[in-house]
């Protein structure tokens, strides 16, 4: 374990899923730190007594410059030792998530503090070769649970539904140094055509809110054959939902630091511009330099 000294800037993103959290700090720098960084694999980053990141380090420099010697350290988030690693080729009966978490994540050191309950009944999950083991575990839980799954700051991952944390509200008095909603339309599917091609089955699933307002933009998705209808009947649900996520969204940026994590809701109460409801925040990014922190928070409708 080795001290940095005192960071001069710090660049610290939360995603809580993929693409990973990341983080660049910088920090005075003496040639006996040398050898450290060289060596160096993790990273913590601490406030006091409390964990704000744990990490892999990707890479770090050494700079000269008219102001003097610094050190550069940046990295990502746990969710990078699943994406970095190759799964084998693998076909499961009857598969639980608990055995996915087994055989996929649980090998890489990731601590799993949430699995749910689930199994791919009698179908067979099969994992492809050239796949990381992030997919691996996304796609299981994506197809039999319809859920994500996370990673909190800690380096814990959370292998179940949706997890919330705190509530805070954003009001006319908060000191917001920016605020941009945005709604966007391109990419937000009217329809999800599935076909099984071994067996020549065909499932559509439309989104009849965006087809009422005009929207047209229809995707044609193959699945691996032996389909049921049920699967076939998720996937396209799936898809509409995933094109549906970007299309409001709030990004607010807040005087201070680290004043929220993903999973944590938002609630909005601007009567200046119109802009109420509760959001989930998705993304959560700290930055400091000599001017003092700010926290730019993006926002989706919960």
């Amino acid at each position: 374990m080795f001290d940095l000294p005192a960071l001069l800037t710090w660049d610290v993103c939360y995603t809580g899923t993929v693409p990973c959290d990341s983080f660049t700090v910088t920090c005075l720098y003496t040639a006996e730190m040398e050898p450290v960084l060289r060596q160096a694999a993790g990273f913590t980053l601490m406030d006091g007594e409390a964990v704000l990141l744990r990490g892999i380090v990707d890479e770090y420099e050494i700079r000269q410059t008219e102001e003097g010697l610094s050190a550069l350290v940046a990295g990502r988030g746990y969710a990078a030792r699943l994406l970095d690693n190759e799964a084998r080729a693998a076909a499961y009966q009857g598969a639980t998530l608990e055995e996915i978490v087994r055989n996929h994540v649980t090998p890489y050191g990731i601590p799993c503090d949430k699995t749910a309950s689930l199994s791919s009944g009698g179908e067979m999950y099969t994992v492809a070769a050239g796949s990381s083991q992030w997919k691996a575990l996304e796609d299981f839980c994506r197809t039999y649970g319809n859920f994500t799954p996370s990673f909190d700051r800690f380096g814990r991952l959370w292998a179940d539904k949706e997890k919330t944390g705190k509530t805070f509200e954003i009001t006319d008095l908060t000191d917001v140094l920016s605020l941009v909603k945005r709604e966007d339309h391109y990419g937000v599917l009217s329809e999800i055509l599935v076909i099984d091609k071994t067996r020549n089955q065909t499932y559509s699933v439309r989104n009849e809110e965006w087809i009422a307002r005009g929207g047209q933009c229809r995707r044609v998705l193959y699945t691996p054959g032996q389909s049921t209808w049920a699967k076939m009947r998720y996937t396209g649900e799936y898809q509409i939902a995933k094109s549906k996520e970007d299309e409001i969204s709030v990004e607010v940026t807040l005087a201070g630091g680290f004043l929220a994590f993903p999973g944590d809701l938002a609630v909005l109460k601007l009567a200046r511009m119109g802009l109420t409801g509760t959001y989930r925040v998705v993304e959560a990014r700290t930055r400091a330099d000599g001017g003092g922190e700010s926290v730019t928070l993006t926002l989706r409708e919960k």
